[in-house]
């Protein structure tokens, strides 16, 4: 950790590279979503807390991270950041693909990745306030045959089923690695082949995309829609998200995901799999999703805080609610937050309810240059939060374990070549 004092040193620095392109990248007041709110009064309170000084110096210091983030990490992608209900920095860098040249805009839609679980955690809450469903009904009422008992929606909810991680058991089971497979296809073969569970139900959490696949498929028998028709319905349509869609076949257009090197990342069986991932969109789309969860336009206020609500028993230091991870900045601030990693794209999504702030972060270059977002936390909220280390720092280690790996190395060269002499 370093001093404030420091990271405004490591952030003048920065200003050099290009804060002429700053008005580019940020946003008017004018663009907040104000009609998506049913509280009008309070969403004007929330705004009258912002102040111009601040917002100005926040975003130059935005602008300067991230152009340091692409050009010494690799950053590609599109970012939007907000704080009392006004977007203070927005940007797109990179391409959307290195082989065409395509510019990013921040209007391009990437994979959301486990993103896309608030969605489907979304999805449930709706059907349980229409009656179409409980938390506590077992999976056995929508599929009958399923194989595993006393698992709840709830469990699936919050990771505490014990199922297995179906992306192992498919590669195992599924013959035809050029077409998808579907949410259906992966309960039949957990029905038919039983992989066994890691432990039984309510346990303990363990990180379950098994788990968000399940809850997908019983939105779709509980409401009668395939889950990509209810999500574009119910979620997408309401909120003027028109750049959001899911995934359902191998469209001509999707969006092309990376690797680090920045090799063009092929889709493949697994991505026709929905609810634990599968959802695509914007950066500008997720703001007004953000805006939209401090309304009551899809659920109740008291059905939304549930989600927000710890199920984890084990610790207290991170918890996990319906689709979102729930934790404390620095003790003090609780956030609720989601990452995302999937086949060429890595994102980041995090929001701050006393505030009204919002940090989303999309790329489709996983190359850790993510791994940065407490830096821009701690321009958001520099009275609690330090950034991580300055780039000197990072330099300095970087040559180091580079150091030491050249020695690791010497030293297993040396000893194979005194292996081949004691052995001739």
């Amino acid at each position: 950790m370093v001093s404030m004092n420091r990271l405004n040193s490591f952030l003048s620095f920065c200003r050099a590279v290009g804060l002429c392109f700053l008005l580019s990248c940020t946003q008017s007041s004018s663009d907040n979503l104000s009609d998506l709110v049913d509280d009008s009064a309070q969403y004007h309170q929330i705004i009258a807390l912002s102040n111009p000084e601040k917002v100005r110096q926040q975003q130059h210091q935005l602008d300067s991270l991230f152009r340091v983030l692409q050009k010494r990490k690799g950053f590609n992608g599109t970012v939007l950041i907000t704080q009392y209900n006004k977007v203070i920095y927005k940007g797109a860098f990179g391409y959307a693909d290195f082989s065409k040249k395509d510019t990013l805009t921040t209007q391009n839609s990437f994979q959301l990745a486990s993103v896309s679980k608030q969605f489907t955690a979304m999805a449930i809450m709706m059907l349980q306030e229409a009656g179409k469903l409980k938390y506590d009904d077992e999976v056995q009422r929508f599929f009958p045959d399923f194989p595993y008992e006393c698992i709840t929606i709830r469990h699936l909810l919050t990771h505490r089923s014990g199922l297995p991680n179906y992306t192992y058991f498919t590669e195992k089971y599924w013959p035809d690695r050029k077409s998808f497979i579907s949410n259906e296809e992966v309960i039949r073969l957990m029905t038919v082949h039983q992989p066994q569970v890691y432990y039984r139900p309510d346990l303990r959490f363990n990180y379950s995309n098994t788990g968000y696949v399940l809850l997908a498929a019983i939105v779709t028998k509980a409401s009668g829609l395939p889950f990509n028709k209810f999500i574009e319905k119910k979620i997408f349509r309401p909120l003027g998200m028109q750049h959001s869609w899911v995934l359902t076949n191998k469209r001509t257009l999707i969006p092309a995901g990376h690797t680090a090197r920045r090799q063009k990342r092929e889709i493949d069986f697994l991505d026709g799999v929905q609810g634990d991932k599968g959802i695509y969109s914007t950066v500008e789309d997720l703001y007004k999703w953000d805006q939209a969860l401090y309304t009551e336009k899809l659920v109740k206020r008291a059905t939304l805080e549930e989600a927000f609500t710890g199920a984890a028993k084990e610790t207290k230091k991170e918890g996990y609610g319906f689709g979102w991870r729930l934790r404390k900045l620095a003790d003090t601030e609780p956030v609720e937050y989601h990452g995302g990693l999937w086949h060429g794209f890595n994102n980041y999504f995090m929001r701050n309810r006393k505030d009204h702030s919002a940090i989303i972060v999309l790329s489709n270059v996983p190359n850790g240059s993510l791994a940065y977002m407490q830096n821009v936390q701690a321009i958001l909220y520099p009275e609690v939060l330090k950034p991580m280390v300055a780039e000197k720092r990072i330099k300095r280690v970087t040559k180091k374990i580079a150091r030491v790996r050249k020695s690791k190395k010497s030293t297993v060269v040396a000893r194979r070549r005194q292996s081949r002499r004691n052995s001739s």
